[in-house]
């Protein structure tokens, strides 16, 4: 008996429209989906037909024909009360196939939503059900079937049932392994941020990314349904007298079969038929799928915890004090955040600057409460729009996130769901926290859409993503992240993969949410004269803290942190020396795992002194809306940083 085994899942790609219907229409074309489609029509036709036309010949008993050998007016023979065995065949078609399909259905019901549950569900409990699932698999599926089809008792109920429970676990796996890549998606993140729901979250994002290879492994695993269904009537497990399938006729033939083999061997070939076609319908199903682009992997990022916090600055959006981050690994606790103290007033625009590894992005992550699996935030002040995040609960930080926050990702192209259309992603947040009727936030979107300067109207909404370009898709994010007219927007490098005029629209846009909804934006670059050129402030962050806090206007020539002299100094500009090469910063950045006392640049920084390898400074005031953590400031650069360091040089 052959049990149903879920193929190995295809991978989802939404593909372009033309791309599907050309990759459809190009694989029915082929001999093999001609073919295909003649077999399925052929199944579909006896299924609905069988019974109308033959079920009557095939339940009227002859006791004058009797165990007759094939003639020209019973090409099967007769069975042992004079019935028709052609037309039992044929009139068993429709159970046959509907067993299957049923069976088949209850089993990727009950596998795929158990595997799609750990896409969405606490670490804890997606350990748990991830055990589930491996003890579930850790049973052969031929014992679990007959064992359940035995305590069922006899009967096709009871032999559906039985499949069911076999092939659920195989479901559950592949449904896991494809939901596993879905939950570590930017769009993913940017959902949780919204706020939604755990049945949201399943059945709009992650049950429709991976719907491709889950039907593809369930239209296959029909076919093998099909024939572990036949086995089991062949052996008396499965359907019962006076019911029949192809399995129970070829029990019943397999009496005379070295006298009379046709009545035995046409129920086989029937079995066989129709497996074969639902196989090959999987084939064509994935073969369309394959000849579609693929979309790239995309990169990691989940949700975690928080913590308390003394009274808010009444402008303040925004406090935080002592956040860290840590992140347990084998080779020991990583602290890429190690103390970030920052403060965001209502309608300001702080940039957000450091080398690759100095926290920036872990930063953010952080105050979404977006971190890894894992990490462990903790902090000593944490207060968002006045309120303290610790005494909040569960829900409530939720829906305060929800409606309070938003981020754009530095990928537009992983932050939009590219299953779902752009109309959905837009609406989706005011939808579910603000009741708003559906025209009500098609209007909302439109004129968002209005707003960033996106032609298209209604049919931009039927869009999706992947049928816009890079800057078009950041335009979308950015409107999405307005729709809710957050008090807080955090921008994790928007501008990183787009060309730089898309780069200076994609930042008046920012400038504009700024001015008109009074939104503060937390502004995260490696890119230093942007920053200065758009920000009112520049936070400065190296080893996992912030250094400096200085006005934008004073970057270039107010910059009084080693570091941010020397990140200042690297940006070549016009007036540099073509003679003498870019200016860099020698060493490299502290190690994570270390948590050695003293200023975590010491060991790069040309003014350093005794004191700087044993105590670390704190963030300190130097002046007006200007702090840093350094234990013996630079002066101010009169001439120009640049022009300070070759010198100095010289």
């Amino acid at each position: 008996m052959v049990l149903p085994s879920p193929s190995s899942s295809v991978p989802a790609s939404p593909g372009t429209d033309a791309d599907r219907s050309g990759a459809w229409r190009s694989g029915w074309a082929s001999p093999m989906g001609v073919v295909t489609l003649a077999m399925l029509t052929s199944l579909a036709v006896l299924a609905v037909a069988g019974a109308v036309f033959w079920g009557q010949a095939a339940d009227h008993p002859d006791p004058s024909s009797v165990l007759l050998a094939p003639t020209a007016g019973h090409p099967l023979g007769t069975d042992r009360l004079g019935r028709d065995l052609l037309a039992r065949l044929l009139s068993a078609t429709w159970l046959s196939l509907l067993l299957a399909v049923g069976a088949t259905l209850m089993g990727a019901s009950a596998g795929i939503g158990l595997g799609a549950l750990t896409a969405v569900v606490g670490r804890r409990a997606r350990r748990l059900l991830g055990a589930l699932i491996n003890l579930l698999l850790a049973f052969p599926a031929l014992l679990v079937t007959m064992f359940f089809a035995a305590l069922f008792g006899a009967g096709a109920g009871g032999a559906v049932c039985a499949l069911a429970l076999a092939c659920a676990p195989g479901f559950a796996r592949i449904t896991q392994t494809l939901a596993a890549e879905v939950a570590g998606t930017d769009f993913m993140a940017a959902a949780r941020v919204l706020g939604l729901r755990r049945h949201r979250l399943l059945l709009r994002h992650v049950l429709p990314h991976i719907a491709e290879p889950l039907i593809l492994n369930t239209t296959v695993t029909a076919g093998s349904a099909l024939v572990a269904l036949s086995g089991l009537s062949f052996l008396g497990l499965g359907v019962q007298p006076p019911s029949y399938d192809w399995g129970l006729l070829l029990s019943q033939g397999l009496d005379r079969v070295y006298t009379e083999p046709l009545p035995a061997v046409a129920p086989g070939i029937a079995i066989v038929y129709a497996a074969v076609a639902f196989q090959l319908l999987g084939e064509m199903l994935a073969g369309a799928a394959v000849r579609r682009p693929r979309p790239r992997r995309l990169a990691e990022e989940r949700a975690l915890h928080a913590r308390t916090g003394p009274p808010a600055a009444a402008d303040h959006v925004l406090e935080v004090e002592d956040l860290r981050v840590e992140l347990p690994t084998a080779d020991g606790v990583l602290r890429p955040v190690r103390g970030v103290t920052l403060a965001l007033r209502r309608g300001e625009m702080a940039g957000l600057v450091g080398e690759s590894g100095s926290g920036k992005s872990l930063t953010a992550l952080a105050l979404a409460e977006l971190l890894p699996d894992g990490a462990r935030a903790t902090w000593g002040t944490h207060r968002f729009l006045g309120a303290d995040v610790e005494s909040l609960s569960r829900a409530e930080r939720r829906g305060q996130l929800a409606t309070g926050m938003a981020m754009v990702f530095q990928n537009p192209a992983s932050a939009l769901n590219p299953s779902l259309r752009i109309g959905t992603q837009m609406t989706e947040a005011v939808r579910t926290h603000r009741g708003t009727p559906r025209a009500e936030a098609v209007e909302q979107a439109l004129a968002q859409l209005r707003r960033v300067a996106l032609p298209g109207g209604r049919r931009l909404l039927r869009s999706r993503p992947f049928q816009l370009s890079g800057g078009q898709r950041q335009r979308v994010a950015i409107a999405t992240a307005a729709m809710m007219r957050p008090d807080l927007i955090i921008a994790d490098e928007p501008t990183t993969a787009l060309d730089v005029t898309v780069q200076r629209q994609i930042m008046d846009l920012l400038r504009d949410i700024r001015r008109d909804d009074a939104t503060a934006i937390l502004f995260i670059s490696h890119d230093i004269a942007l920053v200065a050129d758009a920000c009112d402030r520049v936070l400065v962050m190296y080893g996992g803290t912030v250094v400096e806090n200085l006005p934008a206007r004073e970057l270039a020539t107010g910059a009084r942190h080693p570091y941010t002299r020397a990140l200042v100094a690297s940006v070549p500009d016009l007036d540099a020396d073509r003679d003498r090469p870019l200016h860099t910063i020698e060493g490299g950045p502290p190690d994570p795992y270390d948590a050695a006392p003293g200023c975590p640049f010491h060991d790069r920084c040309p003014h350093r002194l005794d004191r700087c390898a044993v105590e670390s400074p704190v963030l300190s005031p130097l002046g007006p809306e200007h702090d840093v953590a350094c234990w013996q400031p630079v002066s101010r650069a009169p001439l120009g940083v640049r022009r300070e360091t070759e010198e100095a040089d010289r």
